[in-house]
C-alpha cells in the first residue's frame, strides 16, 4: 500500500513543472494585424523562416529616398505551405520579390501579415489568409 502512494504522489510531483512552464500564447489575427491596412512592399528576400507556428519572410525594402526599411511578414504555417504546393527553397535569400499583406495595428513597426508573394520572373505564391475585403467580396459574389 505505501508503495503505491509513493507512486502517486511521485508521479503528481513530476507533473507539477509541466503544469508550471507558461504556454506561448498564439493571438487572434485581427488582435495583431489591421485587415483594412493594405501593404504592398517590394524588395529583396533577406530570410526566410519556415517555422511553427507560422513562417517568416523578412524583405529589404529601399524607399525613393534611398532608405533601407528591413520589413517582417508573418505567412503561413510551413505544412500549411506545402499543402498548398510550396516547398522549401521556393524562395531564396537574395530573391527580388513583391509581398502583398495587411500592416501591423503597431504603424511604428514595419510587420505585416502576408497574403501574396509576387517573385520576380512572374511566380505568384498565396503565403496567408483572405484579407477581410478579399473574403466579403468573395461572399457577395457566392450570395453568401
Amino acid at each position: 500500500m505505501s508503495r503505491k502512494i509513493f507512486g502517486v504522489l511521485l508521479l503528481a510531483g513530476l507533473s507539477v513543472p509541466v503544469t508550471v512552464i507558461p504556454a506561448r500564447a498564439h493571438h487572434a489575427f485581427a488582435a495583431a494585424f489591421d485587415a483594412d491596412a493594405l501593404v504592398t512592399v517590394q524588395g529583396v528576400i533577406t530570410e526566410v523562416k519556415l517555422v511553427n507556428p507560422h513562417s517568416w519572410f523578412y524583405i529589404d525594402v529601399t524607399d525613393a529616398g534611398g532608405q533601407v526599411h528591413h520589413w517582417q511578414f508573418e505567412a503561413q504555417t510551413p505544412t500549411g505551405l506545402m499543402r498548398s504546393g510550396l516547398r522549401p527553397n521556393f524562395v531564396k535569400v537574395g530573391d527580388k520579390a513583391t509581398i502583398k499583406g495587411c500592416r501591423a495595428r503597431d504603424k511604428t513597426k514595419e510587420i505585416g501579415a502576408a497574403r501574396e508573394l509576387i517573385l520576380a520572373d512572374g511566380r505568384s505564391f498565396i503565403v496567408g489568409p483572405k484579407n477581410s475585403t478579399e473574403q466579403e467580396q468573395a461572399n457577395r459574389a457566392g450570395g453568401n
